[in-house]
Parts: structure tokens; sequence; C-alpha cells
């Protein structure tokens, strides 16, 4: 079933650019944008199908977290997911305490935000095969689902995010992809997409071969296994 999104975020160009993303993540649709606290909560009361509310924190007429509590006083059950700048830890313990299943920090690439918006479609996966009554193990499998892959452990020094952005970028291309192409994906510079390359090459994540074909050395490829 399609999650309907509606993305609250007041900058036009972060709005737009959020409702591109969503739409490119299978699954998702866009259900509409709401620049305000106000817009969005007109939105929700015309009796318009909402799944999910990528809700900045930073609105024009208060606070994200204002909005969300209104929402839930009204009976708007719809699952959130912060994305925003907020990096105050009070915002984020507020945020979990209501409800806010996933927490996005700006900047983020596209790949950081299909991965949380995969995470949220397992969640929703497994909730919907559930049975009426869980026991322990089911309840665990559903709160796992919002957490990330655990995979390899990256090595010291390299950051989990970063190699869930490679990782992503590589398995979704479907063709190889040279150190260069992956740093532009990502937004990172070359020498540290290949240091992630290497290290999924290294544990068999990915296949390392030449690409000829260029004047000179020939270039590493990486392909996703």
């Amino acid at each position: 079933m399609t999650v309907r999104v509606l993305v609250v975020e007041d900058e036009a160009l972060a709005a737009e650019a959020h409702a591109a993303y969503t739409a490119r993540v299978e699954g998702f649709e866009v259900a509409g944008i709401a620049r305000s606290a106000a817009e969005a909560a007109r939105f929700l009361t015309q009796d318009r199908h909402v799944d999910l509310i990528l809700l900045d924190m930073h609105l024009p007429d208060g606070h994200g977290l204002g909005l969300l509590q209104r929402l839930r006083a009204a009976g708007h059950l719809c699952d959130v997911i912060a994305v925003t700048s907020a990096r105050d830890a009070d915002v984020v313990r507020h945020a979990v305490a209501q409800g806010v299943v996933l927490y996005l920090l700006k900047p983020f690439t596209f790949a950081t935000f299909r991965a949380k918006l995969e995470q949220y479609a397992a969640y929703r996966a497994r909730l919907a095969a559930a049975p009426t009554e869980v026991v322990q193990d089911e309840v665990d499998q559903l709160f796992g689902s919002l957490r990330p892959a655990s995979g390899t452990a990256p090595p010291k020094g390299m950051s989990a995010e970063t190699l869930r952005e490679v990782t992503a970028a590589l398995r979704d291309a479907g063709t190889p992809m040279s150190a260069t192409e992956v740093a532009d994906a990502v937004g990172a510079s070359r020498v540290t997409a290949r240091r992630y390359l290497e290290h999924l090459a290294e544990t068999g994540q990915a296949e390392r071969r030449p690409r000829y074909g260029g004047s000179g050395r020939p270039e590493m490829e990486y392909l996703w296994r």
C-alpha cells in the first residue's frame, strides 16, 4: 500500500526538494506540502488521508513540536519523521516523547533520506503482517525495523552513516561505479568515497575491478554483489 506523505517545511526550496525526494522512493507519494503549522493543521482537518508527516521543527508560526502536540490532541495519529536542523538534545527528547518515529538532521543526501523512508516502510510492512496479539519477539522485530541494519561494523574512523550512503549509492546503481561517481552521488570527496568502497570490497560486499578505456592508468570501479 502506498504511503501518503505530508511535507511540512517553511523554506520553499527545501519543501520542494523533500517532496521530490519522497516521490523518488518506491511506495511513497506526496499528499501535499504545508509551509506553516496552521497550513498543516488545515490540511489534516480536510479529510485528506495522510500516513506520514515529514516535519520541520522551525516553522514561521510555531515550533514543530507544538504542532505535533495539537495534532495528537485532535486525534491525528499519523506517524512523524522529524526532518530538521534542530540539534538540541532537549528537542530530540521531546520529539521521542511525542511519538516521532525517526529523526533526520539537515543537511542530508538523498541516500540518507531514502534510507529513513525504507526503515519506515519496513516497520509498516511488519506491522501490517503482525497478528492481532503479539509476543515479545514480534514486538522487538517491529521496533527493530525502525533501526538501521547493523551490517558489517565500519572500522575505527569510519562513519556508519557515510557507509550506509555509499552502500546505498552503489547498490542502487546496478552498474559499476568509480570512486569519483560515488563521491558525486553522496556529496563526499573522492578520497573518502574510495576508502569506503575499498572497505566494501574487502568485506566481500562489492567487487573491485579496473576500468579500461581512458588514457593512462586504469581507474578502479566497484560493483555491488
